[in-house]
């Protein structure tokens, strides 16, 4: 599931980014209506803040209507009722008012979801000769064992597991978990690493690749 969040509160972004990436969706972040326009084509689902502060919610959402039908779900303060009905006018599939908690804005997504791509199936698993449950945070090994893994080990071993046997950069790895490549960063990342090298013993073997970054061993291949 690809989802472009259109919000300019850089806190509500990441709030919402790191509830989507936990169930393994793919997101992307525009905090302008000229930023979204681009990433729109490409995405499964729209939330889109209607007060942004270069155009209107109500421009963007009738700019996207006029190229696709990819459910667009309002996130706004306004909560009069013409405001309401101007958005729905303008094609928004749902309206969910600030504040929301996380569990209504999940069913409520989930419902539009239903309604325009029929049910919603679990988010899929990662295969590298082991399986990486994204939605419940756990590996689950050939022989059966499993190990509960936190949000971050989760979806860092994902986008390793994603090309085994394959060297994954540095950035790329601080990019798609930490939405960031500030250099700085990074050793956030290698904390992550040494976190999950110690979960995983020596049933996953995480190398690292100098001058690049890391690669997962495919177990029972060659490292």
């Amino acid at each position: 599931m690809r989802v472009v969040i259109v919000e300019d509160d850089a806190g509500v972004a990441a709030a919402l980014t790191q509830v989507l990436r936990d169930r393994g969706w793919t997101v992307r972040h525009a905090p302008t209506a000229q930023e979204a326009m681009p990433l729109v084509d490409d995405a499964d689902l729209v939330l889109l803040d209607m007060g942004l502060p270069d155009r209107d919610g109500l421009w963007v959402c009738q700019q996207v209507r006029a190229r696709s039908d990819v459910p667009v779900v309002a996130l706004t303060a306004r909560r009069h009722e013409g405001a309401v009905v101007a958005a729905l006018r303008a094609g928004v599939d749902d309206y969910v008012t600030k504040p929301y908690s996380t569990d209504v804005l999940l069913a409520r997504v989930d419902a539009v979801l239903r309604r325009t791509h029929g049910p919603v199936s679990r988010p899929p698993r990662v295969d590298a000769g082991l399986e990486v449950d994204v939605e419940a945070r756990r590996v689950h090994f050939p022989d059966g064992a499993s190990v509960d893994l936190t949000a971050k080990e989760c979806e860092l071993l994902r986008a390793l597991a994603r090309t085994p046997d394959e060297p994954v950069t540095r950035a790329a790895l601080m990019e798609e978990v930490w939405d960031t490549t500030w250099v700085g960063a990074s050793r956030t990342l290698d904390v992550h690493v040494a976190a999950l090298r110690s979960k995983l013993s020596e049933r996953v073997v995480i190398d690292t690749v100098r001058g690049v970054g890391y690669r997962l061993a495919r177990p029972g291949g060659v490292a």
